[in-house]
């Protein structure tokens, strides 16, 4: 074989290398953009986050009790203006079989619990340090509040503050029968 025809067939054998590399990077930024978005009537993705007391709570664990998950950081003014509504009604609907968990937005342990000793919440709290529920119920912004039927589908999403009549008439809706 002459030198030239080796130099055609090693350029043929780059080319495709270079060729299948670059196809395989389309498509695996592709496949990774392909997420799927929580809406209304969906099934709400499970997860598992370890609260402030050092409890697991996974939502599965939740199946027949209706699950409103709040997404929230410290620094969020809305936020902290519903959280006494929110503990307020977590007392009337927590024995109904209503059941409230604030994830917090990957924030230290001392801020977050001076923050909920502060505010006197009386619903778990878990820190998504890996921000994987977030990206899970692709949240943004904050607050988010997501209602989940006892069956797991997702009833609403609420983007932004909500007023104490809102926080009951939607715990309402949750409610198992």
């Amino acid at each position: 074989m002459d030198k030239k025809k080796r130099r055609s067939i090693t350029r043929g054998i780059i080319l495709a290398v270079l060729a299948l590399a670059i196809g395989y990077t389309v498509y695996a930024a592709w496949a990774k953009d392909k997420v799927e978005i929580v809406k209304e009537g969906s099934k709400a993705p499970d997860f598992e986050v370890v609260d402030l007391n050092g409890e697991k709570h996974r939502l599965a664990d939740y199946y027949g009790e209706g699950v409103l998950l709040n997404f929230w950081g410290t620094w969020c003014a809305p936020c902290e203006r519903e959280f006494p509504a929110m503990t307020r009604q977590y007392e009337t609907y927590k024995d109904l079989g209503v059941q409230i968990i604030a994830v917090n937005f990957a924030q230290s342990d001392f801020e977050v619990q001076k923050y909920v000793d502060n505010m006197g919440m009386n619903f778990p709290v878990a820190i998504d340090k890996t921000k994987s529920v977030f990206t899970a119920y692709n949240i943004d912004p904050l607050p988010t509040s997501i209602f989940i039927k006892p069956d797991g589908t997702v009833d609403r999403i609420i983007t932004g503050e909500m007023s104490e009549a809102q926080i009951a008439a939607y715990l309402e809706s949750i409610k198992p029968e």
